[in-house]
């Protein structure tokens, strides 16, 4: 008989004692939550890139002015 992967994820559940149920939700809980540090991590990127960005374009406006005064 096949069983479904929720039925055969809980029968190994159940099969385990309370120290391996708490490792398994552990890495379960990591393997869930990297995700978020990784938007959060391109979020920051992201905006980072854009001040440099800004910061690129006005001294080269200051560049520009220097040079014509």
């Amino acid at each position: 008989m096949l069983l479904s992967p929720k039925l055969a994820i809980l029968q190994s559940l159940d099969s385990m004692d309370r120290v391996q149920m708490e490792e398994v939700l552990d890495y379960i809980k990591g393997m869930i939550q990297k995700p978020a540090k990784k938007m959060d991590y391109l979020a920051f990127k992201k905006e980072a890139l854009k001040e440099i960005k800004q910061a690129l374009r006005q001294e080269k406006g200051k560049r520009k002015l220097s040079a014509a005064a």
